[in-house]
């Protein structure tokens, strides 16, 4: 039996959605075999306005690029949650980063919690590794790529100074997300 799965990453400009959906589209189909397309929308600031990514991982060949049934979803901004949770499917999955997006409405999907930015922030010391935090948590919670293969994606992407960086900021994504429970 085939499959394809939709992931759609919101936030805003400066946050690296879109580089996050690049690396997981290059983790699914160079490093793990998958077929996998990404797209991209943000607004006409640079920095600061809205961004959204999104990548579909089947078996087969996509033949439809757009993302209509959203299996899991990043949301590091209030607006991007309120924007676009009613796209996600029944049983699907919504990680939400826990200091920015407040107003959670309940639906058939589950929703995980966690304080990606400020632990960007604090732990790793550079907010900019937020997006590849979310990239360990959402392989987690998704087991859509293998560590192995995002883990190739994100240190192929990233400069070569900051490679320990972006590894840690992967691995913490990969531990918290094995100890988080969806909200009641």
């Amino acid at each position: 039996m085939s499959y394809r799965y939709e992931l759609r990453f919101t936030g805003s400009g400066g946050q690296g959605i879109i580089t996050a959906g690049i690396i997981l589209a290059e983790a699914a189909s160079i490093y793990d075999g998958k077929k996998a397309v990404q797209s991209q929308a943000y607004g006409p600031e640079s920095r600061g306005g809205a961004s959204r990514a999104e990548v579909i991982i089947s078996d087969e060949d996509i033949d439809y690029p757009k993302a209509t049934s959203i299996d899991a979803m990043l949301a590091l901004t209030q607006e991007g949650y309120t924007k676009f949770h009613k796209d996600v499917k029944s049983g699907g999955i919504i990680l939400i980063d826990s200091d920015e997006v407040k107003d959670v409405p309940r639906g058939d999907f589950k929703v995980y919690a966690f304080p990606i930015i400020a632990t960007a922030a604090n732990v790793l010391g550079k907010v900019i590794t937020a997006n590849i935090i979310s990239l360990g948590l959402i392989t987690e919670l998704t087991k859509i790529v293998s560590h192995d293969a995002i883990e190739k994606a994100v240190l192929s992407r990233v400069p070569a100074a900051f490679l320990e960086l972006n590894k840690k900021a992967l691995h913490t994504g990969f531990e918290k997300g094995a100890t988080l429970a969806p909200l009641s």
